[in-house]
């Protein structure tokens, strides 16, 4: 064709142009075109051809360049020249569809889905690789969506089910992110989506449901919050919206968002995974709380350790059981704060008021808690005025509690205090009497403090110490050795219970300033206690651990016994409050209406909510309506 139109070049200018008629090129393409491109027995060559040399690309171990590829490189802009490039890229689609379907078929039965998914990565770059090579621009796409059907129709979930979880334990971010395009490029997101978030409610559950390491809990859900957030933040991400797109810069890459369906997905994981157990993690996500709030910043910016308080805090949305962390934290920031364990009241003062106006209103209990303090710290300054200078009352520290803003119930048995401190005690009981008349004071001496000199062989040493065990320490003074038994009736109506722990505080632990014989880690009957005058401290000042700060086992299921019957009466309030309202409602109508009343509180169960029901009608708060089946009427 070069040849002829350079020998009628003068033809093509002097006449056909100016004769309008057509140009020896085109004549020769149109010919070339009618007579031999679209040939029937040339087409099939041409196909058959093109069959062949993609099956041998294809059908080689490392899918390897084969050496007559720039002649089909050629061949698809001869097609495309002559307008014939369009059936030859559908017989190419038709190809690839037909390989990879059986290729797909064939090693879902051999490989694992690990293994498989490894394979269609693989084979999906190679393709696009090969269209990038051969194919005009337009085909690229087409090509690539055609793999990518043939090899994952039908296995999408099963690629999802046994890839994905794999993929987040080992942070393989990169694969994860090619996992999410071709699921997106397949309509395969649901699927991922339905996945990911049955991956993060099982993790969640083996975590809340890990009875052997519950101490670690709160650590191992923010470490996997964390760890699924940053998946979600820089895998699953969608394109940029595109009525955005109009206002960002040509010069700047458009950003991508995290895809808002995981986000959702990983918030209901989290909150499902959560009811797998009930009670016990919102308890400790309140203990966790108490436990960073009594170590402090520990080196920490005032914004990071902020930022580690509202991180746990955030676990706190996800558990039904609002009452039962509202206990816990009350009751250990009241301990915080009676035992001066608090590292920093700012940030005390600063976490309730986010609790108040961002989680629950009855948060507002801590302001009561510290204008006690406020008062009671006016009240010993005055106190202390007007007395003489040598008196031991002057040693004294009482804090002056309202009953209603502090979690505590007056304690029924308490320890004997050495005459001295108990004349202490007297002389701040008339000093308040006189300037409140009409008011009782019940003391309770379990959250007590003291400070002990102690003199020891290898010197004198300061003991910070629990009320209980300083009045315990005290019984040494004079005699060296006691039996449990002895220490037992100079206790007075001290607990049993209280009574060991706090001999197993002085005795078994770290800093034993007492000795126990036989040695142990548990008090018994018959073990006798006598002074250890060979203790030894680096420190002169020395903190004796004592149970005031930790919450014990005992103390935890009595909680939770109060909070299961604070419970009960928050229910039937409900009950009787919504029959007042509605005078007359089904079984199924009371029930959604009193577990939406109480929603703010807890999450009951069902069965609980009926049989508070079934006790409203034995105590004639409520009656059935004998002509209605399951349907129930306020008693006026």
């Amino acid at each position: 064709m070069r040849l002829v139109q350079s020998l009628l070049t003068y033809l093509n200018q002097s006449y056909a142009r100016t004769h309008g008629k057509e140009s020896t090129q085109d004549f020769g393409l149109r010919y070339f075109r009618q007579y031999l491109m679209l040939d029937s027995s040339i087409q099939r060559a041409l196909s058959a051809s093109i069959k062949r040399w993609i099956a041998e690309e294809r059908g080689t171990k490392d899918n390897v360049p084969h050496a007559q590829r720039p002649v089909f490189v050629a061949l698809f802009k001869h097609l495309q020249a002559h307008g014939l490039y369009p059936d030859y890229e559908e017989e190419y689609c038709a190809l690839t569809r037909e390989y990879y379907t059986a290729e797909s078929e064939r090693l879902a039965k051999e490989l694992d889905a690990r293994a498989f998914l490894e394979h269609v990565l693989h084979r999906i770059e190679v393709e696009v690789d090969r269209a990038r090579a051969v194919l005009s621009v337009g085909s690229w796409a087409i090509v690539r969506r055609a793999t990518e059907e043939s090899l994952c129709k039908g296995r999408l979930q099963w690629i999802a089910a046994y890839a994905l979880g794999v993929l987040v334990d080992r942070d393989e971010k990169d694969k994860l992110k090619e996992v999410y395009e071709l699921f997106s490029r397949v309509d395969g997101l649901p699927k991922l989506n339905e996945v990911w978030k049955d991956y993060v409610k099982d993790k969640v559950t083996a975590i809340v449901t890990d009875v052997a390491n519950d101490d670690k809990m709160v650590d191992r859900l923010l470490q996997f919050k964390n760890h699924a957030n940053r998946i979600v933040e820089e895998c699953f991400l969608t394109p940029y919206p595109e009525d955005k797109l109009d206002e960002a810069s040509s010069s700047v890459i458009p950003a991508r968002a995290p895809n808002q369906s995981f986000v959702y997905a990983l918030t209901d994981a989290f909150g499902k995974g959560f009811q797998a157990r009930k009670i016990k993690p919102a308890e400790m996500i309140a203990r966790y709380l108490d436990s960073t709030l009594r170590k402090g910043q520990k080196g920490k910016s005032d914004k990071e350790f902020e930022a580690g308080l509202d991180a746990a805090l955030s676990l706190y949305k996800y558990t039904d059981d609002k009452d039962v962390f509202r206990t816990f934290y009350h009751r250990a920031l009241a301990k915080r704060l009676l035992l001066q364990k608090s590292a920093s009241d700012d940030f005390e003062i600063a976490m309730l008021k986010k609790l108040k106006e961002h989680y629950d209103p009855e948060f507002g209990m801590g302001e009561e808690m510290f204008k006690d303090l406020a008062l009671s710290r006016d009240m010993m300054l005055d106190f202390h005025d007007k007395l003489p200078a040598n008196d031991l009352a002057r040693r004294l520290t009482v804090m002056v509690l309202q009953r209603s803003a502090w979690p505590f119930t007056v304690s029924k048995s308490t320890i004997d205090l050495p005459p001295k401190m108990q004349d202490a005690l007297s002389e701040f009981t008339k000093y308040y009497k006189g300037k409140h008349q009409g008011r009782v004071l019940d003391w309770d001496h379990a959250l007590g403090t003291a400070t002990l000199t102690a003199r020891f062989d290898a010197g004198e040493k300061e003991l910070s110490v629990s009320l209980y065990q300083a009045v315990v320490l005290l019984m040494f003074v004079d005699v060296p050795k006691r039996t449990f038994a002895e220490v037992k009736e100079l206790a007075g109506k001290l607990d049993d219970g209280d009574l060991r722990r706090t001999l197993q505080s002085l005795a078994c632990g770290k800093k034993r300033v007492l000795l126990k014989v036989p040695p142990g880690k548990d008090v018994h009957n018959g073990d006798v206690f006598q002074f250890n005058a060979e203790f030894t401290d680096s420190q002169r000042r020395v903190h004796i651990n004592s149970i005031q700060a930790k919450v014990s086992a005992e103390e935890s299921q009595k909680t939770q016994y109060t909070i299961e019957g604070e419970r009960k009466h928050i229910l039937d309030a409900a009950i009787v409050r919504i029959m007042k309202g509605k005078k007359e409602l089904t079984l199924q109508e009371l029930q959604s209406s009193v577990i939406a009343a109480v929603a703010k509180h807890f999450i009951p169960d069902v069965k609980k909510v009926k049989g508070r029901i079934e006790a409203m009608v034995e105590q004639e708060y409520i009656e059935r309506v004998p002509e209605k089946q399951n349907t129930f009427r306020y008693v006026a």
